[in-house]
């Protein structure tokens, strides 16, 4: 059957028919610890009870109506991210790329309506990754994603990640926003520094640039705060924010949230999306969110995260040869390896360890966000057997 399936993807051997809590199982019924949890998506790990039990009682009432009928699970949802977040607004969307593009375009009718059409230029950072649409991957700028399709789009201008002097230079009449993601997923894990995304705020209100987060990833609570930024209590808010993977918790969702000031340009049959906000997604993310805002939960992330970096930072005290680097934040994190990324992750996986891999040669590991101590030890302890099988004349 494979083989009618474009081949975008190379996907290993094993075949998983069903999760429970931490765990993948295969159709020989192998279980698997999950560290990748679908590229940061099952927060709350596989066949969470209550999100089945939303997901099934919506089942049997309604599936779909679009956006030409009014979805009251859709709107206590969107009051509920506006109460937590920064936001006045929020569009709903199946996916982080269709959240991103209407932030592209939220961003531009801004300033358009605001008697400025020439600020059409979008500044982001080298390492991003905003998706795999034409304009997600034209904001990304990834020559690999980009290689093939054409030109590249007009109206993007990439920096070199970690750069505020550049930022501060790049930015002119014609800006219309910074795209930025508080923590990098593909780009290989790195965190920008909380301060440095206060001194964008600041830059952004000074010039008249909006700020623009993809917390696709690194959203929904991964960090320990429901979103990455809000590390910074407040001194950086952003004006637009595209949201994501773990907001639905594997059923597929994304938001686009904006303040009442930067949304002012989007009116009816400025945007649209059939199946964005539908009953059936609305009721899980409504579980999915209240989930992460329980009392405790969000501590319990950070306790347990701190032992995950604990645990990885132990790896790279063992095997200098083999680690250079922890990076991350929260659940969101990964080790620079010295040795191959994704050799590493195969010998995790044949340890029954799934893991994934980002760029700059780190293995990403991003678990649910139920992990306790006791399976970030397990994990560990597979990552201590696999380097301690790896040869240091296999670094790259």
């Amino acid at each position: 059957m494979r083989e009618a399936m474009l081949p975008v993807y190379a996907p290993p051997t094993e075949v998983f028919e069903r999760g429970e809590g931490m765990r993948l199982f295969t159709t020989e019924g192998d279980a698997y610890l999950d560290f990748i949890s679908g590229i940061a998506v099952n927060a709350l790990g596989h066949a969470h009870p209550r999100m089945i039990e939303a997901l099934n009682d919506q089942a049997h009432k309604l599936w779909h109506t679009s956006n030409m009928f009014r979805v009251p699970a859709g709107e206590q949802l969107a009051e509920k991210y506006c109460a937590k977040t920064f936001a006045d607004q929020v569009f709903f969307t199946n996916s982080g790329t269709e959240a991103i593009e209407c932030a592209l375009k939220t961003a531009r009718k801004y300033h358009y309506v605001n008697g400025e059409p020439h600020r059409q230029e979008f500044i982001t950072f080298t390492g991003a990754f905003h998706g795999r649409s034409f304009g997600a991957i034209n904001a990304g700028g990834n020559p690999a994603y980009l290689e093939g399709f054409g030109e590249p789009m007009a109206g993007f201008r990439q920096l070199e990640f970690g750069n505020m002097e550049a930022v501060r230079n790049a930015i002119t009449k014609d800006t219309c926003a910074v795209l930025i993601e508080p923590v990098q997923g593909e780009g290989g894990v790195r965190e920008v520094p909380v301060e440095e995304l206060i001194e964008l705020r600041k830059l952004c209100d000074e010039t008249g640039t909006l700020l623009i987060y993809d917390e696709v990833q690194c959203g929904a609570g991964r960090t320990g705060k429901l979103f990455a930024h809000q590390w910074a209590d407040g001194k950086a808010d952003p004006d637009i924010m595209a949201v994501a993977k773990g907001v639905g918790g594997g059923f597929p969702l994304g938001a686009c949230l904006v303040t009442e000031e930067a949304g002012k340009g989007m009116k009816p049959g400025s945007h649209g999306s059939t199946y964005g906000g539908n009953p059936l997604a609305m009721a899980v993310g409504n579980v999915v969110f209240d989930t992460l805002c329980e009392d405790g939960f969000l501590e319990q992330v950070q306790q347990v995260a701190g032992t995950l970096k604990q645990g990885l930072a132990s790896l790279k005290d063992r095997y200098p040869e083999l680690v250079e680097d922890v990076r991350g934040k929260g659940l969101l994190t990964g080790i620079k390896l010295k040795t191959p990324n994704k050799a590493l992750q195969v010998k995790a996986r044949d340890h029954k360890l799934l893991c994934g891999v980002a760029g700059d040669n780190v293995l990403r590991l991003a678990p649910p966000l139920i992990a306790t101590d006791e399976d970030i030890r397990e994990a560990i302890n597979i990552l201590d057997a696999c380097l301690a099988d790896t040869s240091p004349e296999d670094t790259a």
